[in-house]
């Protein structure tokens, strides 16, 4: 026991001397009394800018079965999916709003024309792909909007798609009709 408490007490004594010693052989030393700051190193974003030869992000995005190819490059705001304005596209403003979400997170309104082209599923997976590909080109174009899109959750491609039918079965889980007679 008495063993313990002495590598406990040389323990504490090391640790409140490397506390008191200088950070670094080669950096001057401080007076006794007074710290010196702590200078805090620019942070570079881990992650390139990734643009084409034409100057556009480019990324794809998924949600149940529709997949959507989205360039963007700055611009004044213009939306354009496959050929068509999104207002046309997308009738409803919900799926506007969804596609926009992006965008207001970031405080980048207006400031991108998006181009994109999607198959597959129905609106409101479309939405949901061109929703998640403007998230993707958006930190390939700005790697520093990263955090605040991966916070919100836009950057995660939502996996939930529809169970495929069984055989012997009406759908995926439901059963026939029973009659007894």
């Amino acid at each position: 026991m008495s063993d313990n408490r002495q590598s406990l007490s040389d323990l504490a004594s090391l640790t409140q001397q490397a506390a008191q010693a200088p950070a670094s052989a080669d950096a001057p030393a401080a007076d006794a009394g007074t710290e010196a700051p702590v200078q805090a190193q620019p942070t570079m974003p881990l992650r390139q800018q990734e643009l084409d030869k034409y100057g556009r992000a480019y990324a794809t995005g998924r949600r149940k079965d529709a997949v959507a190819r989205v360039w963007l490059k700055p611009g004044s705001g213009k939306i354009t999916i496959n050929g068509r304005d999104q207002e046309v596209y997308f009738a409803r403003p919900t799926l506007r709003l969804v596609i926009n979400q992006v965008f207001g997170i970031t405080e980048r309104e207006g400031q991108y024309d998006v181009i994109c082209t999607v198959k597959g599923g129905g609106l409101s997976g479309q939405a949901g792909a061109v929703k998640h590909g403007i998230s993707q080109a958006l930190t390939k174009y700005e790697p520093a909007l990263r955090s605040p899109v991966k916070a919100a959750g836009f950057l995660t491609r939502d996996s939930r798609t529809v169970e495929r039918k069984k055989y012997g079965r009406a759908k995926a889980r439901r059963s026939f009709q029973f009659s007894k007679r």
